[in-house]
């Protein structure tokens, strides 16, 4: 009985397996009688899609099935509407794995694809892409009620982008045009292809100022995740970047590149993406950057991406090598509860002397010279709140060992200690001489200054001056927030330390490299007893530009109100002190009256109140309210007055008072 029990079920099983085969069959019968009718369809669906919600023509001259599983599609045209032609391509072979396709996935198995162009045109405002950049309305609506799942979107993605890299592969002459407004950048595809896993290409950029033959080597395995590529210059020199040039005025040249994808998995709800990339010999010149090339003689990134369901991050492990300088950086952006960005940034145990001649070329030219002993290492932890923006947190901390300076660069801080010839650049423009010492009739020691002065300016320009070292966290961070809130540079955190190195040693140029060269000559000065703070005060005092052509506090005292400093009174101090952010538009401070202008008194009164509340003033001070000021220099014929001037002008300095930034 069993064994005619297990007859049956066997005779079941052959008997479902035959029926099933005997299906696959049909299926498959009826899809290579009906295929040339449903990839006809297929085409008219898309072409009726490009119609309908990008306005634009999709046009195939020929389409046909090669075997069971190969497409030929030959004249492949999508143009919109009133616009430059999108994509051309005049012959176009793939084959697509029939069994991912048969469990609902499009997996590239072979490409061949010979003679074609895809361009980019942009005339005037119009663009031949612009509708394709529209957002998909079913993707805006899905998922409206829940959050993004980061891990799980990117490996759909990259996989579905992987699946579309077929294995095996033929290009030739296929060419990536960019038009923008007549800035054009032509990338011709000579020859590619990938056999057995090994990638090879000849690519010839060319542009309006040069001309470049590029090759492409490497290993490319899109099914099990993994590459190793290398693209160098096949002629002589670096390689230049097409039209970010001409488009954004950057320009920029390497040597060679090699990106290394080591794996893509998603394990535990959390994706990671694992490799490095190198680059060597790196020019880069942009005026928001540096005034000449900077250079980046080697660097190499070995990152590690990691997203979860809610958040997205570059690795703790990943690192960061510019010459000799490795760093580790960690970069997160999570929103489990807020939105929340992340950056750590740490420098492990290095040789001060490596760290300076890694520095990039270009980048800081006043440090070109200079030489250190010992070592040092550097944390920074910055947190940014978006739902808490005043919770920031900004903590930068650098552990010194033995660390000293033995010879100065281009910037030699010592001078400062002894006499010097100071000369302001304004707008490229080196302006007089200036002698910082005896020489000059208008230097004028700290001890010779009104200590109204000294308590006024350092009120508003940098209350905790003899106590920071440099650089003011506080300030940092406030002036984070708001940058980051109006989204521009719209507040700045210079102490006297940092105005001073910009004066003395720096340009006025608003580029990365002199701000960098900044923080990195104020830490220098500040934490190496290099200069006094009584002496970098009395330097600034003298050699600031306090109007037109004015530096300097003894010209100051002498344009304004025909005084030496030592006889400037509070009222004379507090109006110095508020025009020291802006002293060539003083005389905008004054109505056709002469008299200061509402603002301008109230800043004043509310200055004076603030001194009050810190203790800075003592109770007979208040007299000065009573006092009339006046202009008696030079300074009041840049005054614009109804009627001619006499000898003095009054300004009235009673106002109410209104709280105003410094």
């Amino acid at each position: 009985s069993e064994t005619r029990d297990m007859r049956t079920n066997k005779q079941k099983l052959l008997l479902a397996a035959k029926i099933l085969l005997a299906v696959l069959l049909l299926v498959v019968g009826g899809f290579i009688f009906f295929r040339d009718s449903l990839l006809n369809q297929a085409l008219d669906k898309v072409s009726t899609k490009m119609t309908q919600q990008y306005n634009s023509n999709f046009t195939v001259k020929k389409a046909s099935f090669d075997g069971l599983n190969g497409i030929d599609l030959y004249d492949v045209v999508l143009a919109p509407k009133n616009a430059d032609t999108l994509l051309n391509i005049k012959k176009l072979k793939t084959s697509i794995s029939f069994w991912n396709l048969f469990i609902g996935n499009i997996q590239l198995q072979s490409l061949e694809l010979q003679e074609g162009y895809i361009q980019l045109v942009k005339k005037g405002k119009v663009k031949n892409f612009d509708a394709f950049l529209k957002k998909d309305e079913e993707l805006n609506l899905e998922n409206s009620d829940s959050k993004t799942d980061y891990a799980a979107t990117a490996y759909r993605m990259i996989s579905r982008l992987l699946n579309l890299v077929p294995t095996d592969m033929s290009i030739e002459k296929l060419a990536f045009k960019i038009d923008d407004n007549g800035k054009k950048a032509n990338i011709d595809i000579e020859k590619l292809t990938l056999d057995n896993q090994e990638l090879n290409s000849l690519i010839t950029v060319e542009t309006g100022t040069f001309k470049q033959h590029l090759s492409m080597k490497g290993l490319a395995d899109p099914r099990n995740r993994k590459a190793d590529i290398r693209i160098f210059n096949k002629d002589t020199g670096a390689i230049r970047l097409p039209y970010v040039d001409e488009r954004y005025n950057l320009k920029s040249s390497f040597d060679s590149i090699h990106l290394n994808v080591d794996n893509i998995e998603k394990t535990m709800g959390e994706f990671h993406l694992d490799g490095f990339a190198t680059i060597t010999n790196l020019h880069v010149n942009h005026p928001k950057i540096a005034n000449k090339d900077v250079v980046i003689k080697k660097a190499r990134f070995d990152y590690r991406f990691l997203l979860g369901s809610d958040f997205i991050s570059i690795d703790k492990s990943s690192t960061l090598q510019l010459n000799k300088i490795k760093l580790n950086p960690y970069m997160a952006y999570e929103t489990e509860s807020d939105t929340i960005y992340k950056l750590q940034v740490s420098i492990p145990k290095m040789k001060a002397q490596d760290f300076i001649v890694s520095l990039p070329d270009g980048l800081f030219t006043n440090f070109q010279g200079m030489e250190a002993q010992g070592n040092f290492e550097y944390n920074l932890d910055f947190k940014f709140n978006k739902n808490k923006p005043y919770q920031l947190v900004f903590d930068s901390k650098l552990n010194k060992e033995n660390l000293r300076i033995t010879k100065y660069g281009k910037a030699n801080l010592t001078k400062l200690n002894g006499e010097f010839v100071y000369r302001a650049i304004i707008k490229n423009v080196l302006q007089r001489p200036i002698q910082v010492g005896a020489e000059n009739p208008d230097y004028t020691p700290l001890d010779q200054m009104s200590p109204y002065l000294q308590k006024c300016v350092l009120t508003t320009e940098d209350p905790s001056f003899f106590h920071h070292r440099g650089f003011i966290n506080e300030a940092f961070k406030q002036s984070i927030i708001k940058n980051i809130r109006t989204k521009k540079f719209a507040r700045g955190a210079s102490t006297i330390s940092m105005q001073l190195v910009k004066n003395v040693f720096l340009t006025r140029e608003k580029t990365l490299s002199r701000k960098l060269e900044e923080i990195l000559l104020v830490y220098i000065l500040e934490n190496n007893r290099v200069v006094s703070k009584e002496r970098m005060l009395e330097v600034y005092f003298n050699i600031i530009e306090w109007g037109p052509d004015v530096y300097g506090i003894g010209e100051a005292s002498r344009f304004y109100f025909q005084k030496t400093p030592a006889e400037l009174d509070l009222n004379e101090c507090l109006y110095l002190a508020r025009i020291i952010p802006s002293p060539r538009k003083f005389m905008y401070q004054f109505n056709d009256e002469g008299n200061l202008k509402d603002y301008a008194a109230k800043q004043q009164l509310y200055l004076t109140n603030l001194m009050n509340r810190r203790g800075l003033l003592a109770p007979e001070d208040s007299i000065y309210k009573s006092k009339p000021f006046f202009i008696t220099g030079q300074a009041k014929s840049f005054i614009k007055l109804r009627v001619p001037d006499s000898t003095q002008i009054p300004v009235d300095s009673l106002a109410t008072e209104l709280p105003f930034e410094f």
